[in-house]
């Protein structure tokens, strides 16, 4: 066999390892997953996935190594602007994450599942998402802040992903109705604005 077709196979492998993962991630939460559900969902032999990743946590840290690499490849969309001044830009974001999290709930919800089992864990994919954290405070560096800009970054991606967390689980109050999507991007976007971008002069 071809080292191109090997190649090729063992990328095919390894990418429905991690679709498998996403799935049984979805249905069962990662700390209840074993390794032999995701070969099982994968329709692979269990050896199979040690030629991939050395354990789970190996597998969770390469999807969001993925997540990562769609981050910046959105950053990078005409649609895209930096200046918080502007209440588009703000909703740019927002309304980015909120799909963002749409998407990829499962993979979101093993990672926040894994690091409070594993410290080791915890502290690599904090070190993952530090990128992320500083584009957002250098979105944030010239305007009068109540705060470091690091620690308002912070305060933002804490309350955008939490906000998506509850609404999107169906965790939020009841409404008596359904909180649609655009209603939700537009009332964050709002509270955010005047607080950080609005509310904040140069």
């Amino acid at each position: 066999m071809a080292v191109g077709v090997r190649k090729l196979q063992a990328a095919q492998t390894e990418t429905e390892l991690k679709a498998a993962a996403v799935r049984v991630f979805g249905r069962l939460g990662y700390l209840n997953t074993k390794i032999t559900d995701i070969t099982a969902e994968a329709g692979r032999a269990a050896g199979s996935f040690y030629t991939h990743f050395a354990n789970k946590e190996a597998l969770l840290e390469a999807l969001l190594a993925d997540l990562l690499a769609e981050g910046d490849a959105n950053a990078m969309s005409p649609g895209h602007s930096d200046d918080f001044r502007d209440r588009a830009a703000v909703r740019w974001h927002v309304a980015a994450y909120w799909d963002f999290y749409r998407r990829h709930r499962a993979v979101i919800m093993a990672l926040q599942q894994a690091a409070t089992v594993d410290e080791v864990f915890a502290r690599r994919s904090r070190e993952m998402l530090e990128p992320d954290l500083h584009h957002i405070a250098a979105h944030l560096a010239e305007l009068k802040l109540p705060g470091d800009p690091l620690v308002v970054a912070s305060m933002f991606t804490a309350l955008v992903s939490t906000f998506a967390a509850t609404w999107l689980s169906g965790a939020g109050p009841d409404l008596g109705r359904d909180l649609p999507d655009d209603e939700a991007i537009e009332s964050l976007t709002s509270f955010i604005h005047r607080a950080i971008g609005g509310g904040a002069q140069l």
